[in-house]
């Protein structure tokens, strides 16, 4: 797979060039990137020359199929073991982690048993890498994308009076399932009426009801990389005050959208959707950032928050969602998932708006 040898190349410039000359990596979707091994354990070791992967015995099959690119190695039942012969034999000394996943207790096992082993933490620096997606990657964001549109387009007709929220959820996710896609980017989101007030609601018995409006999130996983799209419909006709709140978030979003350049720094886009909630008097009813990146997780980096400064850059895919949520009353949100591209951004999600 030659794109896992440039993902390991980039690796060991970023990661690898101030002196440290191996790291390991074990989060999952990290360890997936460098490797394209799928399995649910394994520890990828990289150093400035070679690249190992490490299994137990149920996964040296799997792995030899999935990650060609790397030498895969059948680790003793205590991994650390098998991790100090390799490292004496390589002659490493100091050896990188990542301080945001491996436990205190591991991190206590390391030094006890990797006697002259300098261990350093260090900074999720995959994860940095994963920002910019290549072809492939983004070739598979399409695809999930494309079959939750049609998933939704389906789902449409379920979205009326009288039906509950987990019966449409649940079928919602048969649906993208069954249209071909691995599973689903997390549990669907269909929040009715007051319980749209609630950005992260799960979908409960409460029936729809005539007036409501109701806010659907979902996404769908395709080669383990996600989509994740948000529509707000209304079960009958729109009061005058459904339609001002959809109209502003629907502005917020366009414009926003219209900010998405190379070079821009990712906390401006929030503000620019902010701004136009905050200038109609709903500010503080929009208590979440605009938007993040998606990848193979639902929520990677960057965030389109007033905190990131992070310059958006060609390859990058991130969500745009604004919502305005009023308690004991309801919400709005409209969710996109844009490709930032050389010249602006391309919306990837397709399924209509209209409520």
């Amino acid at each position: 797979m030659p794109e896992i040898k440039k993902r390991i190349e980039r690796y060991r410039r970023q990661a690898l060039a101030d002196g440290i000359p191996a790291a390991v990596i074990q989060i999952p979707d990290n360890r997936g990137y460098l490797s394209g091994f799928e399995g649910s354990a394994g520890t990828v070791l990289i150093t400035q020359e070679d690249a190992f992967l490490l299994v137990d015995f149920r996964y040296v099959e799997q792995a030899r199929e999935q990650a060609p690119a790397l030498e895969v190695i059948q680790h003793h039942p205590e991994i650390t073991i098998t991790l100090k012969k390799l490292l004496k034999e390589l002659r490493i000394s100091c050896l990188g982690w990542e301080k945001s996943f491996v436990t205190l207790e591991q991190e206590d096992k390391w030094r006890s048993s990797l006697d002259g082993v300098t261990l350093v933490p260090m900074p999720d620096l995959v994860a940095e890498l994963r920002m910019v997606k290549d072809d492939r990657e983004i070739d598979c964001i399409r695809k999930a994308a494309a079959i939750a549109d049609q998933a939704f387009e389906q789902i449409r007709p379920m979205i009326r009076a009288g039906q509950k929220e987990k019966d449409a959820a649940i079928e919602m996710e048969y649906l993208m399932r069954r249209l071909g896609a691995d599973g689903v980017s997390f549990e669907t989101i269909i929040a009715s009426g007051p319980r749209s007030a609630m950005p992260h609601a799960r979908a409960s018995d409460r029936e729809m009801e005539n007036g409501d409006l109701v806010i659907i999130d979902f996404g769908a996983v395709y080669q383990k990389y996600c989509s994740d799209c948000t529509r707000t419909l209304a079960i009958g006709v729109m009061d005058s005050k459904q339609k001002e709140i959809y109209q502003i978030v629907q502005e917020a979003q366009e414009e926003s959208m219209k900010a998405i350049q190379p070079g821009v720094r990712a906390s401006l886009v929030d503000e620019v959707a902010r701004s136009i909630i905050t200038k109609r008097g709903y500010g503080q009813y929009f208590g979440h950032s605009l938007g993040h990146g998606v990848g193979r997780s639902i929520h990677e980096e960057p965030t389109l928050s007033l905190r990131d400064e992070t310059l958006l850059e060609p390859g990058m895919v991130v969500t745009v969602e604004p919502g305005i949520y009023i308690p004991n009353w309801g919400g709005v949100r409209l969710e996109e998932l844009v490709l930032v591209t050389g010249s602006g951004g391309e919306v990837l999600t397709r399924s209509s708006r209209f409520f």
